[in-house]
């Protein structure tokens, strides 16, 4: 019986995403092996494409003549087996293809770079020191259970120590992360961090530098030249563990042996991915666990919906520390003598003041720039453009205002409902509040920390740190004092996790504070403020999945978004229903219409028949892939129908 090739063919289209038959012809033999790169015939094409051969089979008996390899690209096994299957149960879990998975997870291919990594020797299995491992054990010691949690492959949420690192630059939460990575190394096994992005990742790099050599680290990110980042992915393709720091693709991270998968704040947005198949990296990790049975840990200062969920069906245990510190937290209002319109009461004020004795004060603010937000001054309308119709903003005090949008500036302008000529700043970005401060404290060093002036880190000398949510430096020996502003408009925002998300904007903040000092939300009452006083965000998750269970909002359930023509999206929901008849009548919301004749329909579906749905939504699309290809010699399909899975917003 001859051997033949089954490849996965590196193409768009969803009717090729699965494995073709090739013959192996002679001069290949030996060379064709799984895992390589080839370029193969596609028959219907005309044409030559690259793709993988996954794997090495039986041709079928008494079947037609099957096309040839044409190249093998690589001779080196770029996609080991393990990786095949984890981009095949991620793209089936999200109804999307494999190839766009392996995207993601593979870099491009460097030659040069693959020829140094020919000629080179495998490196020697990295070692943990003695002191290096007490001091990991010391670290882990604090949290009771968690070394032996994570050894036995245990899905695990824990909660961050809300403190910076004594005497570092860095959060407590990186040094607890470097000890369960160190743990895993000394085990012989592999560990991947997952983070944000790459402030968290420098800080995880530097926890993991005083406990483990440089060779046993591999760092993997966007922001590497495509050589190194080559480079970085043939390593973890040697029979050696390691430590792989990164962002959210390198929960594929095809290291040996993987004993330890620990995602770092999974609220943030960074973590969701916006290329197909839209798979976040918390469930992209979630299917690596259950393929691998590796160790995952969900690690934050925040509990976030969607783990709360699978802490309380049972599926990820809470791991509770063995003291539970806290920030102090003082929710400040304005009191009665104040001004209604104060925008620091005078507690927050008497505290910054009393702060800036001794060392730095964060301000937190919500925007960037000066006035990101004009109105009309007669009618309060919002400033809008007259070429784009969007939102003007002020630079600064007395100058012209311009389009946040288009850039254009905006000389005499006028009201379009009431024509009045003149016009107010209705809010204060980071610029204009370290203006307002700064004429308030003066002689006091005052530092702008935003997308726009990116500041790492600021020194122990008292300064005046106006930054923008997420964009705060570390101080060295912690904040004397922390203020926390803008909450109420945060709170504004008509998104279904605004409540998540200003919860975790503000812990992240606060735990940037020395301990001891005052941490100081204004103006914000309610739920979200007691979760951030109390320091119990797992208690406000379960709320919230309190609230929304009725409601049938994610992640209660999960949420599917249906996208194309009306006639290929009713025929789609029409096939689900047909094929998962437990989809009752208010399964589906929509179709809506999206404009260029296009419509959305969101489909909301239990756990229990997710799969199912999957199944048959990517059913769906290869259906219309299909039937909508254009007649002609060199006919070529067009997409009329797109699915996304796990929607985070109820947004038609």
């Amino acid at each position: 019986m001859a051997t033949v090739a089954r490849v996965l063919l590196d193409s768009p289209l969803p009717q090729l995403d699965r494995l073709f038959d090739y013959a192996i012809p002679a001069k290949f033999e030996g060379v064709a092996r799984p895992g390589v790169r080839v370029k193969a015939p596609l028959r219907s094409a005309g044409r030559m494409v690259e793709g993988w051969l996954v794997e090495l089979g039986e041709a079928e008996p008494g079947g037609r003549p099957l096309s040839e390899l044409a190249e093998v690209v690589s001779p080196i096994e770029l996609l080991p087996r393990r990786l095949y299957e984890l981009a095949r149960a991620v793209a089936d879990r999200a109804a999307g293809s494999a190839n766009d998975v392996l995207r993601l997870a593979v870099p491009k291919r460097m030659v040069r770079a693959e020829k140094a990594w020919l000629a080179s020797d495998p490196p020697a299995a990295p070692g943990v020191s003695a002191d290096a491992a007490a001091t990991a054990a010391g670290i882990l010691s604090t949290y009771p259970g968690l070394a032996d949690a994570a050894l036995a492959g245990e899905r695990l949420a824990v909660d961050a120590p809300p403190h910076p690192a004594a005497g570092e630059l860095r959060g407590a939460w990186a040094d607890l992360a470097a000890a369960l990575a160190v743990q895993t190394l000394a085990s012989g096994r592999s560990a991947l961090i997952v983070v944000p992005d790459h402030r968290d990742q420098t800080q995880v790099l530097e926890a993991l530098a005083a406990c483990v050599p440089d060779d046993a680290v591999v760092r993997d990110d966007a922001r590497r030249s495509g050589p190194e980042r080559f480079s970085s992915y043939l390593r973890l393709l040697r029979d050696v563990p390691c430590i792989v720091v990164g962002n959210r693709s390198t929960v594929y991270a095809p290291a040996h042996d993987v004993g330890l998968v620990l995602i770092w704040d999974d609220g943030d947005p960074l973590l969701a991915e916006p290329l197909s198949p839209g798979v976040h990296a918390r469930d992209a990790a979630l299917v690596r666990q259950g393929v691998e049975s590796s160790a995952l840990v969900f690690l934050g200062h925040t509990r976030t919906t969607d783990v709360e969920r699978l802490v309380q069906i049972g599926f990820v245990r809470a791991l509770p520390a063995a003291r539970r510190p806290s920030p102090k937290v003082v929710l400040s209002a304005t009191h009665e003598a104040e001004s209604r319109g104060a925008r620091v009461p005078s507690s927050a004020f008497a505290a910054a003041r009393e702060a800036l004795q001794h060392g730095p004060v964060l301000v937190q603010v919500a925007r960037p720039g000066y006035s990101p937000v004009l109105v009309c001054a007669e009618c309060r309308t919002p400033a809008r453009c007259r070429h784009c119709s969007g939102p003007l903003r002020a630079r600064r005090a007395g100058a012209v205002p311009d389009c946040g949008w288009c850039g254009r500036s905006a000389p005499g302008w006028s009201c379009a409902n009431c024509s009045a000529t003149s016009f107010r700043m209705a809010s204060s970005g980071s610029e204009r509040t370290a203006d307002e401060l700064g004429r308030a404290f003066p002689g006091v060093r005052v530092i702008v920390a935003d997308g726009d002036h990116p500041v790492a880190s600021v020194d122990d000398r008292p300064a005046l740190v106006i930054a923008t949510r997420g964009a705060e430096p570390h101080a060295a020996g912690g904040y004397r004092a922390v203020i926390l502003l803008d909450g109420d408009k945060m709170l504004m925002a008509e998104q279904l996790r605004i409540g998540e998300s200003c919860l975790r904007w503000w812990s992240n903040a606060a735990v940037l504070a020395a301990p001891g000092s005052p941490v100081h939300l204004v103006g914000v009452t309610g739920p979200v403020a007691r979760a951030l006083a109390t320091w119990n965000h797992a208690a406000y998750a379960r709320q919230e999945l309190a609230d929304r269970a009725p409601l049938q909002m994610p992640p209660t359930v999960r949420v599917a978004s249906v996208e194309g023509t009306a006639p290929v999206v009713d025929e789609a929901l029409r096939e689900l229903r047909a094929t998962v008849p437990a989809l009752d009548a208010t399964a589906v919301l929509g179709p809506v219409p999206q404009g260029e004749g296009m419509v959305r329909a969101l489909v909301r579906v239990d756990y229990a028949h997710g799969r199912a749905v999957a199944e048959q939504l990517r059913s769906s699309v290869v259906a219309a892939a299909v039937s909508g290809r254009r007649r002609g010699p060199r006919s070529t399909p067009r997409t009329t129908l797109k699915v996304r899975l796990d929607v985070p917003e109820l947004d038609l």
